[in-house]
């Protein structure tokens, strides 16, 4: 079941920036604020620091289904933005996944259902 959405403007980018909490790893930064809604809404964002759009769009894609794996631990109700670091271009799906998990707890935004 899909509890989340994208976002997309950059004006909801901005306001998690300003408004949210941050936690950062080797690989990942994670900004989180409430949005008082029944779901959560996720952004990705890599710079082109970190390589062309191939890699990019790789990083994105590796986010998301860390995320998606594990959408049914998060807390709902949440505005979620991932930036990929410089540091993340070379990693495993494992790797990546371990770096969201590892904020989402730094966070107390996941509790562990296994």
């Amino acid at each position: 079941m899909k509890f989340s959405e994208s976002l997309k403007k950059n004006s909801d980018f901005q306001q998690v920036y300003r408004r949210g909490t941050s936690n950062a790893n080797k690989y990942l930064v994670m900004y989180v604020k409430e949005n008082r809604l029944e779901r959560n809404r996720i952004g990705i964002s890599v710079s082109k620091k970190v390589g062309n759009s191939v890699v990019r769009h790789h990083l994105t894609r590796l986010v998301r289904e860390a995320y998606r794996l594990k959408e049914d631990c998060f807390c709902k109700g949440l505005d979620v933005v991932v930036i990929c670091r410089v540091s993340s271009k070379d990693c495993t799906q494992k790797q990546i996944a371990d770096a969201l998990y590892h904020l989402g707890r730094l966070h107390h935004i996941m509790e562990d259902k296994e």
